[in-house]
């Protein structure tokens, strides 16, 4: 992925897949959706797609077999018809079932939300999981990259940003690190954004509350943009992709890259 130019990459949120509380039985319509979000962020110029079970609330820490069986079959189905660089998140923490995932589709990139230290979150106690990950990347060499989060969304964090920073980069071996605000579709927090650009050595992308409104400010700090929310129908992070709303970020985007 080409950081120079500050890449796009949207989200397709998936619908609950088989084995959480509220799948509805239909796989195939959970694929469906999931296509014709990824194909309308494509088609309004984004620079990638990121995938989540974002519907398989209350989420566990790890996800089990049936999860990561569905989650691959959406995934591939998208790879197969999306020629979009590929990422994917599987919530809540499972990054070994995310680059495992990755591997089998050949996607691009992975993002976890603990690679390094400790979070306090709904789910309990999650400890980072960066030496698991390093072995399972060294067992299956690839191209694929970690993005990973810096003081995660939904948690609280009693380290210091920075130094969970620098942990996540130089002893987690993140390839990219990602800042939050509180929760999904909450602005960043630009103090920590600033700090992330200044002393990342890898780059820093924004994981929630990119809007076309603040966009040109985080410009300055970000080297690119995870978008899930406003690109959403009326805004709406359970709707689908509006083909407008993507459209007119990728404008601005193009505009701000002159």
């Amino acid at each position: 992925m080409d950081f120079e130019k500050k890449p796009l990459i949207g989200m397709v949120h998936l619908k609950p897949l088989p084995g959480s509380y509220f799948y509805d039985g239909d796989l195939d319509g959970i694929i469906k959706a999931a296509l014709r979000d990824a194909k309308t962020i494509e088609k309004a110029g984004f620079d990638a797609v990121m995938v989540e079970n974002f519907g398989d609330v209350p989420f566990p820490k790890y996800v089990d077999k049936t999860t990561v069986a569905a989650f691959t079959a959406v995934a591939k189905a998208i790879r197969d018809e999306v020629s979009l660089p590929l990422g994917i998140n599987v919530l809540r923490n499972d990054g070994i079932a995310a680059y495992s995932i990755a591997y089998a589709v050949k996607a691009d990139f992975i993002r976890v939300n603990v690679l390094s230290g400790v979070a306090y979150t709904d789910q309990g106690i999650i400890e980072g999981i960066a030496h698991e990950l390093a072995k399972l990347r060294k067992l299956l060499p690839s191209k694929i990259k970690v993005f990973a989060d810096v003081h995660v969304k939904h948690a609280v964090h009693f380290g210091e940003f920075e130094d969970s920073l620098r942990d996540t980069v130089e002893r987690g071996l993140a390839d990219a690190v990602v800042v939050s605000g509180k929760a999904t579709g909450k602005p960043v927090d630009i103090e920590n954004l600033a700090l992330a650009k200044r002393i990342s050595p890898v780059p820093v992308l924004v994981g929630s509350g990119t809007t076309y409104d603040n966009l040109q400010e985080l410009w300055k700090y970000a080297d690119g943009f995870i978008v899930g929310t406003w690109i959403k129908r009326d805004g709406k992070v359970e709707n689908e992709v509006s083909l407008e709303r993507a459209r007119k970020l990728v404008e601005l985007a193009k505009n701000l890259r002159s």
